[in-house]
């Protein structure tokens, strides 16, 4: 299980909405997606003058973050029907059901249902089940050509579930409890959705799950990752480019690999759930790989690619992290060279095992991070600087800026559409983006 987590998750984004309902998320790229489900779901119920919130448990900031958000919305929206979901929710109803700004909850199963929605919905105030009994994926999931998800976005890429879950049990990650047990979506569904938003004008699309790694585990015949990378690619040949939003470096099997180094559709990019450098740590956080199959599976994939990238999360200061072993984790982002670094200074979460171990003092925490930050800033700028000359394809966003196949941003003085990609050429850097021209 990764830490769902990207640099903003925290923070509240406004970016599903229907014209009656405002769905506001926290949290990861999943949540994102589901929050565009939610708003379709909404729109296509008649559900009116609704604000949905839809939280995140990965920190205990982020809960808390999560009970703000719920009070901004009621005083933001007096008149407004304040329905609260996601996973702080389902982990911890009680804690939310005592908000007197809330007047639903809905589970994470019960909030991709389309029936949650609109006047003839149930009407009772917490609807939170068992998510552990869940075995079947969201019963929303559009994965048919015939019920399309519809461009509701507002994003230049698609971002498309096709795992929920984790297996696992990491010591410092709640998440499971949340979440629930793996569930895969068939790999006929997830390719039928790429098709249909690949008619929609997408031209990237990105593959994402709780442990995305696992998708498979579940379905007959247990299929690896890769065999649904391999469907998609052979069965939507008109989609320009394919991405994945987190991976296990101890599960990129052969199929994937090779898929990753020989077909350019596949951006040169992955994201790690790394979380530490080293082995110790890594034993105490439960996770699955070590240091060594991070840096070799790296190693061996921009061998085989060159112009590969990667990013990873990294907590610092887990418990009984020592000086030593903070070491192992800083110098390992120049080892594997990570210009897309995610720095969680380690928070702990009640009810996971690793909130019960002694911490590390605060101020040593707040300190590896900066200092783990400094030295992802300085992957990166280095990185943006070996770029300059060279001319790339980008897929331009709404704010202007391109990205390019290897997760790089570019700036550019006469941008295209957003969601269009186009041919640019690279003129200069900064720490943070590069500079470039449209030549195509």
């Amino acid at each position: 299980m990764r830490v769902m987590a990207n640099a903003d998750d925290i923070s509240a984004r406004d970016d599903a909405a229907t014209a009656d309902t405002k769905v506001i998320t926290l949290g990861c790229r999943l949540n994102a997606y589901e929050s565009d489900v939610i708003a379709q779901n909404a729109r296509d119920a008649g559900e009116a003058g609704a604000v949905v919130i839809n939280t995140c448990a990965v920190t205990n900031d982020a809960v808390a973050e999560s009970r703000r958000q719920v009070r901004k919305a009621k005083r933001d929206n007096p008149d407004a029907r304040i329905i609260v979901t996601g996973c702080a929710v389902q982990i911890n109803p009680a804690m939310f059901a005592d908000m007197t700004e809330v007047d639903q909850l809905l589970g994470n199963h019960e909030k991709m249902n389309p029936m949650s929605f609109g006047p003839d919905a149930p009407s009772e105030r917490i609807r939170v089940n068992d998510i552990m009994s869940i075995r079947e994926t969201a019963p929303q999931f559009m994965g048919s050509e015939n019920a399309p998800l519809t461009k509701s976005q507002s994003r230049s890429r698609a971002f498309l579930q096709v795992q929920n879950g984790c297996d696992h049990r990491c010591t410092f990650c709640i998440i499971p409890y949340g979440r629930g047990n793996s569930r895969s979506v068939p790999a006929g569904e997830v390719v039928g959705s790429v098709k249909s938003l690949v008619r929609q004008g997408y031209n990237e699309v990105v593959l994402t799950g709780v442990d995305l790694s696992s998708w498979g585990s579940d379905l007959p015949g247990t299929p690896p990752l890769g065999d649904l990378v391999r469907r998609i690619l052979k069965l939507v040949p008109e989609l320009p480019r394919l991405r994945l939003s987190s991976i296990d470096p101890a599960e990129v099997d052969e199929v994937l690999f090779d898929l990753l180094t020989t077909d350019t559709r596949m951006s040169p990019y992955l994201h790690l759930s790394l979380q530490s450098g080293d082995d110790m740590i890594l034993k105490r956080m439960k996770r699955r790989h070590s240091r060594k199959d991070a840096v070799d599976l790296c190693a061996n994939l921009r061998a085989a690619r060159p112009e590969f990238t990667f990013g990873a999360d990294i907590i610092a200061g887990f418990p009984t992290e020592t000086d030593a072993m903070f070491e192992n984790s800083l110098s390992v982002i120049s080892e594997i060279g990570i210009p897309w670094l995610h720095v969680f200074p380690f928070s702990p979460r009640e009810g996971s095992p690793a909130a019960k171990i002694p911490p590390v003092n605060g101020n040593i925490v707040k300190a590896r991070a900066k200092k783990l930050r400094e030295a992802g800033a300085a992957e990166k700028a280095a990185h943006l600087q070996t770029r300059i000359g060279q001319e790339d394809e980008a897929l331009f966003e709404e704010t202007g800026l391109g990205r390019l196949p290897d997760f790089s941003m570019v700036k550019v003085d006469n941008p295209a559409a957003a969601g269009s990609l186009a041919k640019i050429r690279i003129t200069d850097a900064t720490p943070e983006h590069l500079i470039g021209q449209v030549i195509g």
